[in-house]
């Protein structure tokens, strides 16, 4: 099967490739097989990209997808005010249902805006049918997804079996892959952080960890001392560790995830963006949490555009399409096949309307992506050569039938818990 991308403004994020004023992408059996000016493929399914940016899907790398069904009700909580309301309140009384709820209609809302792969950072933690629950949810949606499998907030409790068996049912399951989410020496100590980090190595999974400092601790250079830094680890937020502990993450050949309107917002600091890149690292940008922030990677590309221009004026728009494509990639372990269009690697490809009013006329494609892109731009969406969005709608989806089930649990989860939805909770 072929399809071939015409005419289209190419914005490849592979040095070698570059970018095309005019271009065309051909697709072979979910892979790109050629980029050039101008290619010959009269067998191919031909999708008209004139008037659109064609460019790769964006890279969500951490993102708590079970809590879709409360989105907005945090705007203006502070960190504590979110985690008491989501794992303090409302995270007991979810069922199975409500995961599963909760997880597609997140992933597909994602998939609507443009980001084809997703790290689904699970802390719901219940038993194996909620785990269950949220894997198949992210089977259905036919994207590309890493199914972040954590042990809960602040509990001590073992996970290696729930960790076993997760990674032997989704061993070889195509689009959606598994992960390891640790909790960090300050929640469990740092012989179980050790611990899961060797079972981690053992089964081949990589890892994600949240992280941060007031300025007292240091959890980088602790897990430093002990040999616990790895290439295969993405460290989450990391607002206040100090400048010699990013310059360990970055011999170490970690990542960096920042998730830049929830770290404004919420009162962890600045974003660590500029810093990061001084210290020789990558970073990668994140949504987290929808009961607070939007979710779609333009506005935290703007978040975190704005944030540090204002400190330094050292980044460049293109930047930002690099850390949201190929380095977010590379911090899924995912860089040999997506995050780019190159020749060899998976179709997951997204088109951005041009003549919109909202960014017309479009000048340099980078610079009106990070600073005036949104959703609705997101025209076409290709995940492994698929056409999963066409014409600016998701394929296949029942949307009104997902939107009445998440309605559904959320009001049931809220009345459980004593939640009140009017907009006068605080918690």
């Amino acid at each position: 099967m072929k399809t071939l991308l015409s005419g289209g403004t190419v914005v490849s994020l592979d040095p070698a490739v570059g970018d095309l004023d005019r271009g065309d992408v051909l697709i072979e059996n979910g892979k790109i097989t050629k980029v050039a000016e101008r290619i010959d493929a009269p067998d191919a399914e031909v999708i008209d990209a004139s008037d659109r940016i064609v460019m790769p899907g964006f890279i969500d790398n951490h993102r708590h997808n079970w809590q879709t069904a409360f989105r907005g009700i945090g705007a203006d909580w502070t960190f504590a005010q979110w985690a008491t309301a989501m794992h303090g309140t409302v995270k007991a009384h979810y069922t199975p249902e409500d995961v599963y709820a909760a997880t597609l209609l997140g992933r597909l809302e994602a998939l609507h805006s443009g980001i084809t792969t997703m790290l689904d950072w699970y802390h719901v933690a219940q038993d194996h049918e909620h785990e269950d629950a949220a894997i198949a949810a992210l089977r259905e949606a036919p994207a590309r997804s890493i199914f972040c499998l954590g042990a809960g907030w602040a509990t001590p409790r073992p996970v290696d079996d729930d960790i076993r068996r997760v990674r032997s049912a989704l061993d070889g399951h195509g689009l959606v892959t598994m992960a390891f989410g640790l909790r960090g020496a300050d929640d469990t100590g740092m012989d179980t952080l050790a611990r899961e980090l060797q079972l981690a190595d053992e089964l081949g999974l990589r890892t994600s960890l949240h992280t941060g400092s007031d300025g007292t601790q240091r959890p980088i250079a602790d897990m430093h001392k002990h040999g616990l830094l790895h290439g295969t680890t993405t460290f989450v937020h990391g607002n206040g560790i100090s400048d010699e502990e990013l310059r360990m993450l970055a011999d170490a050949g970690s990542s960096l995830s920042i998730s830049p309107d929830v770290e404004l917002k919420m009162g962890f600091g600045a974003p660590m963006t500029g810093r990061a890149l001084a210290a020789g690292l990558r970073p990668t940008l994140s949504i987290d949490v929808v009961p607070s922030v939007g979710g779609d990677m333009f506005a935290a590309m703007r978040a975190a555009f704005a944030a540090q221009r204002g400190l330094d004026g050292g980044l460049r728009a293109r930047d930002l399409l690099e850390f949201t494509t190929i380095d977010a990639a590379a911090s899924c372990g995912l860089d040999a096949r997506t995050g780019s269009i190159t020749p060899g690697k998976d179709a997951d490809i997204i088109l951005l309307r041009t003549d919109d009013i909202t960014v017309f006329p479009v000048t340099d494609p980078a610079g009106t992506i990070v600073s005036a892109g949104h959703p609705g731009l997101v025209d076409t969406v290709l995940v492994a050569g698929r056409v999963v969005k066409r014409d600016g709608a998701l394929l296949g989806v029942d949307l009104p039938t997902l939107k009445s089930r998440l309605t559904a649990s959320r009001d049931r989860v809220a009345a459980a818990a004593g939640v009140q939805l009017d907009g006068t909770w605080r918690p």
